[in-house]
């Protein structure tokens, strides 16, 4: 920049997170300097499909797509041809121009690139003519000729228009798009130390390798996304969080979420994630202390945020009821949106689960309470998206019963139109496998209906086996919340 360059070009990325490091020097350059100039990344794609790190190109679009680029692209690797689906791919994504710049072939055992202008002008030029490119440009192995026919085969041509999207995706080595086929996107709970007994039990004795495969695990059995927590008030939450992230990313290629309420592990995190992921969450709780302290960390190395509807007020700072719920969505949203620049589709608002049989006259209803909430505010933000942490509303009851009531409410909300679901993805049961008279005390339950549905249900499930049992899986010990929840207080984090 002191030379005086017009843009800055990342190119022959073969890491994402490499990419992102050097764009956060980039940044540092321009508070430096001053000034700006526009900033443009190409990563390069193997010929296995994939960068060298893992992330295909979707996943490479997704994890800088919170970036102001004034390209995208890949280059170097392979020949043209073998880009073909790459480009196709990051056309219809990419709200940036997209590059192609491509060796001239692979190269021999000599070293030697062998692919003709004529063969490059004529791939390339099948990419300007279906709408793919942009700029388009010559790497490994091309000389004049090369780029004379390029210039010759683009002149004229039509470029390509970006895309306006407003879907939600995040990505870790692969990319998910949370959308209504999707619907629920299942969030694994069990890599959390507030929330499994084993995983915590694992962290202690220094079993990080062991605690990495529960989470490989939960991705194996439907897991679209692993919410980690390594919260424990007794450790070092910075030395675990490294530990266990270097150790679980080279097992899943799911998207993570951070589950934290300390800034520094959030960004900590943050620099240890190649893929664009989730930061469990903020609320206004504290007027907007949270929101100053982790949003400019997600919009600087890119994350999604869970959204607690939980804020300032004396009375009741947890939304309880549907009007609450809603009316602090919209609070927060606008904020967020407005004041702080992050787009609708990052946003992922959680309702708030709380339980409905410990017999607390606070919570009376308040399951059915979450379910309209989640139909409201899915009405009234139709862009944003919405997240429970399950389990919350059957703490306290049988395990068995736990096991069909989080299934049962879990059907309901999605009816509602919830989007993610933070459960243990190993123990979840099919609502259409559930007996009726079991759904029906559980709806019981949920909506309070009878004369004292509580009393009902724990009298069903006393003494029955668990599911997980019947399944010879281990199940979570009664009386204690399966998720992280909101049980330890007034932090608003889903779980």
């Amino acid at each position: 920049m002191e030379g005086g360059v017009d843009v800055l070009l990342l190119e022959t990325g073969q890491d994402t997170l490499n990419i992102k490091a050097g764009l956060d020097g980039i940044d540092r350059a321009f508070a430096e300097l001053g000034q700006e100039v526009p900033v443009a990344v190409q990563g390069t794609v193997e010929p296995m499909g994939t960068l060298l790190a893992g992330q295909d190109v979707e996943s490479l679009y997704v994890s800088l797509s919170h970036r102001d680029l004034l390209w995208i692209g890949i280059n170097c690797a392979t020949g043209p041809a073998f880009m073909t689906d790459h480009i196709r791919t990051l056309a219809s994504v990419s709200r940036f121009p997209v590059a192609c710049v491509p060796n001239a072939g692979m190269p021999d055992e000599d070293g030697k690139y062998n692919e003709s202008p004529e063969a490059m002008a004529d791939t390339l030029g099948r990419f300007v003519d279906s709408g793919w490119v942009n700029l388009v440009g010559g790497c490994c192995g091309t000389v004049n000729g090369h780029i004379h026919l390029l210039a010759e085969t683009a002149a004229g041509k039509t470029p390509r228009q970006p895309v306006e999207s407003h879907e939600t995706r995040v990505s870790g080595i692969d990319a998910l798009l949370v959308d209504d086929q999707l619907r629920p996107a299942v969030v694994g709970e069990r890599t959390n130390v507030l929330g499994s007994r084993r995983f915590r039990r694992l962290i202690n004795e220094g079993k990080f390798e062991e605690a990495a495969e529960i989470g490989r695990r939960q991705a194996r059995n439907g897991a679209h996304i692993l919410d980690v927590c390594l919260q424990d008030p007794d450790r070092d939450e910075a030395a675990d969080v490294t530990e266990f992230l270097d150790l679980v990313t080279k097992k899943v290629k799911t998207p993570i979420m951070i589950d934290s309420t300390d800034p520094a592990v959030i960004e900590l995190s943050l620099k240890r994630l190649q893929g664009k992921a989730i930061i469990n969450s903020v609320n206004l709780e504290d007027g907007e202390e949270r929101f100053q302290a982790v949003v400019p960390l997600a919009r600087r190395y890119g994350a999604a945020l869970v959204v607690g509807c939980i804020d300032d007020d004396k009375e009741q700072a947890q939304a309880v009821t549907r009007e609450r719920k809603v009316e602090v969505a919209l609070r927060s949203a606008k904020l967020l949106t407005e004041k702080y620049g992050v787009p609708e589709e990052d946003l992922i608002f959680d309702p708030l689960v709380f339980p409905v049989g410990t017999g607390d006259v606070n919570y009376i209803g308040s399951g059915a309470e979450t379910v309209e909430g989640v139909r409201l505010i899915k009405e009234a933000l139709p862009r944003c998206k919405t997240i429970l942490g399950i389990s919350n509303v059957s703490f306290g009851l049988p395990v068995a019963g736990r096991e069909v009531l989080n299934s049962v409410f879990l059907y309901h909300c999605v009816q509602a139109g919830l989007d993610m679901a933070i459960v243990n993805s190993e123990l979840m049961m099919r609502y259409a496998s559930i007996p009726e008279g079991e759904r029906k005390l559980a709806e019981n339950l949920i909506w309070y209906q009878g004369d004292d549905p509580v009393a009902d249900f724990a009298a069903h499930f006393r003494e029955k086996a668990p599911f997980g049992h019947q399944r010879g899986t281990p199940a979570p010990a009664a009386g204690r919340a399966v998720g992280a929840g909101n049980h330890r207080g007034n932090q608003g984090r889903a779980g």
